[in-house]
């Protein structure tokens, strides 16, 4: 998800989408000689550093230019996506809960089962809402994984997502069509039981590795 902000430059995000083009384009630059006046220009705004900040990942910006570049796509890395700080999302205030049960999921025979349960009122939107002031409507939702240490990794996650505001968000349903509705926000969940992927249910041996990288591209890990 791209968190940005009401009324956010669009000039900011083009120059962030040029540094990763850029880069690409010069993906044997960490081969040139140390001198090379590229390493010592910022790759959003192509001048000069001014107040250099490196990245865990070893990338290099311009303090203001990497600030800028963080309110119009949230804590990102511009270059290769790794995420640098904690991306908080726009989902509105619910409830996370699971149960655990003996019956077990297609192709997880050797465990049970576990439920999660989503409840989000409906209420009015803020300014981080595509609609500000508006009515949305809330949703119940259930989604199933494995009892085991894989499928308990996975459940960690989730609710570490939802308290960061990243399971849900505000927008168009796809399923009805209407707006300033509820939604699932690109973290994919197993809501049947049975039916194998195409019906978003087991089984299905790759969805929990799936998952997890869907989670760790929020920076939940």
């Amino acid at each position: 998800m791209t968190v940005r902000g009401p009324g956010q430059s669009q000039d900011v995000i083009s120059k962030c989408l040029y540094a990763d083009t850029h880069w690409k384009r010069n993906t044997d630059a960490s081969h040139q000689e140390a001198g090379d006046q590229s390493d010592e220009r910022c790759p959003i705004c192509l001048d000069k550093f001014k107040n250099k900040r490196q990245l865990n990942c070893k990338h290099e910006f311009c303090k203001d230019c990497l600030k800028q570049a963080e309110k119009a796509n949230g804590p990102i890395c511009p270059i290769c996506r790794v995420v640098f700080g904690k991306i908080v999302g726009d989902q509105p205030d619910g409830r996370m809960s699971h149960q655990i049960f003996t019956f077990s999921l297609p192709g997880y025979s050797d465990c049970g089962t576990i439920k999660i349960s989503y409840e989000i009122p409906s209420g009015t939107q803020t300014a981080k809402h595509p609609n500000p002031g508006q009515h949305y409507y809330g949703i119940s939702r259930t989604a199933y994984l494995p009892n085991n240490k894989e499928g308990n990794e996975v459940l960690r996650l989730l609710r570490k997502a939802f308290d960061q505001r990243l399971i849900f968000t505000i927008g168009t349903s796809r399923t009805t069509g209407m707006d300033g509705q509820v939604t699932w926000n690109d973290i994919h969940h197993k809501t049947s039981l049975s039916g194998g992927a195409e019906s978003f249910g087991y089984p299905d041996p790759e969805y929990l590795s799936r998952v997890k990288e869907e989670l760790k591209a929020k920076g939940i890990e």
